[in-house]
């Protein structure tokens, strides 16, 4: 799967080392509040999930941020980067983005790099150490493409997942979700 680079609230690339010292940002009370719903779905089980799309949103709609400061955007307004958890919602989140014209969001995929990454059922990192930061499930192996949708190509013309370190900010939209 391509880094999504749009954001969608609901946000996967690992940060480069001078985000070692940034932090996860707190929910903004006033943002909560407020918060901008774009679109509903509803997963198999019948859960619904809002999102807001950072591409409609005025304050959001032509940030550059990398993928530490996506999540943050989302987290402030009560929200995470998106978890792709269902080829249902992989289909639904791309319909999305193809209205929006977008070609690339964020999402909160994120390879092991913490400790606990050391356990056997993680290695090889790159094919078995992605998760989901926005809910903690596990990512299919990598080697599994036809279970995603990973990018042969990547920013950097390297098939991905290549757990991409950008520090230098990036265009990116937000599709946050509930």
């Amino acid at each position: 799967m391509r880094p999504l680079l749009a954001v969608t609230c609901l946000l996967a690339v690992a940060v480069g080392q001078a985000a070692a010292q940034r932090v996860l940002a707190l929910p903004d009370p006033t943002n909560c509040v407020n918060r901008v719903k774009h679109a509903s779905f509803a997963d198999p089980q019948g859960t619904k999930h809002n999102y807001f799309f950072s591409w409609l949103h005025r304050p959001t709609s032509k940030i550059e941020v990398d993928w530490l400061d996506a999540r943050n955007v989302c987290r402030r307004h009560c929200m995470d980067a998106v978890s792709i958890e269902t080829l249902q919602e992989n289909e639904w989140v791309k319909q999305q983005m193809a209205r929006g014209g977008v070609r690339y969001i964020w999402t909160s995929g994120r390879k092991c790099d913490f400790d606990g990454c050391t356990r056997q059922d993680l290695q090889p990192l790159i094919v078995n150490g992605w998760f989901w930061s926005g809910s903690g499930a596990r990512i299919p192996p990598t080697n599994q493409r036809q279970l995603g949708d990973w990018s042969n190509t990547g920013l950097e013309g390297r098939p991905q997942p290549d757990n991409r370190e950008e520090v230098l900010p990036l265009m990116l939209k937000l599709l946050l979700t509930l």
